[in-house]
């Protein structure tokens, strides 16, 4: 059976809704993608700022070392009160 004219025109509707949703979707994952990426090369900037010898050091020592850091004393608490640097931010 043959859909009506209303039917082919809801149906078109919805798909035009779909695409629309689908579009919107893609744009706030790239959105997101682009923030975190930001946040990734600025907060490496801050860490190579602080720690130039990290800049030579190969991503594991990087991460070995940022581990030996999160075990001193008191570290834990500092992620959880950050200090006031006067900084920027």
């Amino acid at each position: 059976m043959d859909k009506s004219p209303e039917e082919q025109k809801v149906e078109k509707k919805i798909g035009q809704l779909q695409n629309h949703q689908k579009i919107l979707l893609n744009r706030k994952r790239q959105e997101e993608r682009r923030a975190r990426t930001h946040r990734l090369i600025e907060r490496g900037a801050i860490l190579e700022a602080v720690f130039p010898s990290v800049v030579d050091m190969e991503g594991e020592k990087v991460e070995a070392f940022l581990i030996a850091l999160s075990r001193l004393s008191g570290a834990w608490e500092l992620t959880e009160n950050p200090l006031e640097t006067g900084g920027k931010k």
